[in-house]
């Protein structure tokens, strides 16, 4: 009934009435029964015959000005939800129901949408591999023996297996482009406050916003309908802002494309550590770009990627720290070794330390604009390995190199996280293996909308959401 159908199609199809919202939750829960107890990307799942009984409501009270009108959804399971306990994938966490919606949740139901379950993240959102203690691991879509990405693992692989028509997720140091990456899918990060969050710890005012909520789809066609109903100003939100324009309405003219300018940043002059392949792919994939008359340039950029990491390691640490602490976890112990060195880095990070970071973030965009001044996007690697033995914790080696932390396998992600830069991790191809990689296009703060209007046509050309894996 609608397979292969696109979540704009499938809209059409409620809105016609030519299918009920009920046989359209039935779609979707039919190929959860079948498919999630080996993927395990959807947890705390609402009981069938409740989220029957709204759908059939739904039919009853019809109303086709709501744009996610009868869609299931599931959010990830570090936004709240009330009716659902918010855990973190962590076992102390696990009977935690909160007393309000996340913003992006509320706007999701209010368009229309059912809210079916939750999506399954790394334990408390720290470590890019969807394993946790109290749901356990989201194994990859394209082999069950590796690992999904993370932390919103849980959202790529439903997406990607169409037990979601989209989902939400968040993005600090890649956890919507990694996953989307490693499920041959779309994951993007847009600009902080693009999507508004509550921001209630004053502690953090001294700190870039590092992490804000973002989302995943099969295409940027499927991801415009959920955008235009999730970003936005909210009064909640001191940084939230609107944008000039419809995510579903932008488009780049065919003659504009010849105006285009790439700027590949590949291994940022050899800094950056790359598995076999990768590299190669995401050429292949930019040679195909300039044959469509888009102009690549290979860019050696004067920027200090220490004093990158450095900064980023800082404020990340203390940012986590305070989460941390907000949570009130009795036992620090009794968290993930990643969120225990985080916490570890950051609880001897002091004020002198974040204005050294803060002085270091200016140097370096500085730097950035100096390259960024001449083109309207900027490329890198979506990932720096291929999808890694999902009982690891992380790769603790890229080739001959042996990662010094838990979170330098995922590098590659920093440069939009903190400059406030929107970047969206769009399919490339394949491995020898029969693994996906994916490739950041990044564009400047703000101008999300030009962004996306490139990944769409981006998508028109190579159509990779007609790649799908083999489910069994």
């Amino acid at each position: 009934m609608l397979e292969n159908k696109s979540v704009k199609e499938t809209i059409s199809l409620i809105h016609k009435k030519e299918v009920s919202v009920k046989e359209v939750v039935s779609f979707y829960l039919d190929r959860i029964k079948k498919f999630n107890p080996s993927l395990n990307a959807i947890v705390s799942i609402k009981n069938e015959d409740e989220i029957i009984k709204e759908a059939k409501q739904k039919d009853e009270n019809f109303d086709n000005s709501k744009p996610l009108f009868g869609l299931p959804l599931a959010s990830k399971d570090l936004l709240d939800v009330v009716g659902f306990p918010t855990t973190y994938g962590f076992p102390g966490y696990k009977d935690n129901f909160p007393e309000k919606n996340s913003l992006i949740v509320d706007r999701q139901l209010d368009a229309g949408g059912i809210m079916i379950g939750k999506t399954n993240t790394a334990e408390l959102g720290v470590g890019a591999h969807t394993a946790n203690r109290l749901f356990g691991i989201t194994p990859n879509i394209y082999g069950n023996s590796k690992s999904s990405g993370g932390s919103s693992g849980g959202a790529s692989v439903a997406v990607a297996s169409d037990l979601l028509p989209f989902a939400d997720g968040t993005d600090m140091m890649g956890s919507c482009r990694t996953p989307a990456a490693f499920a041959n899918i779309y994951g993007f990060r847009p600009t902080p406050g693009i999507i508004p969050d509550y921001r209630l710890d004053n502690k953090k005012k001294n700190l870039p916003i590092i992490s804000t909520p973002g989302c995943l789809a099969r295409t940027p066609n499927d991801m415009s309908i959920l955008l235009d109903v999730i970003v936005g100003k909210h009064k909640s939100d001191p940084i939230s802002s609107n944008l000039n324009g419809s995510f579903k309405e932008t488009n780049i003219k065919d003659q504009n494309l010849l105006n285009i300018k790439i700027g590949w940043l590949s291994d940022m002059n050899g800094a950056y550590q790359y598995e076999d392949e990768i590299i190669d792919i995401c050429n292949k994939k930019l040679n195909s770009l300039e044959k469509n008359k888009i102009k690549v340039d290979n860019l050696k950029p004067k920027i200090d990627v220490l004093k990158l990491w450095d900064c980023w390691t800082t404020i990340r640490a203390k940012s986590i720290y305070e989460d941390i602490i907000n949570m009130n976890i009795n036992d620090i112990n009794e968290m993930t070794p990643q969120a225990i060195w985080e916490y570890k880095k950051g609880i001897k990070i002091k004020g002198d330390d974040i204005q050294l970071a803060l002085n270091s973030r200016i140097e370096l965009l500085s730097d950035l604009n100096k390259v960024f001044n001449n083109y309207d996007f900027l490329a890198l690697p979506s990932q720096q390995t291929f999808p890694f033995d999902k009982n690891l914790k992380y790769p603790n080696k890229i080739n001959k190199f042996e990662t010094d932390t838990y979170h330098r396998w995922i590098e590659v992600h920093i440069l939009a996280s903190l400059f406030y830069l929107p970047s969206i991790s769009v399919p490339i191809g394949f491995n020898k293996n029969g693994f996906p990689i994916g490739i950041q296009i990044i564009g400047k703060q703000s101008e999300d909308l030009k962004l996306f209007a490139f990944a769409k046509k981006y998508e028109e050309m190579f159509e990779y959401n007609k790649n799908k894996p083999l489910l069994n």
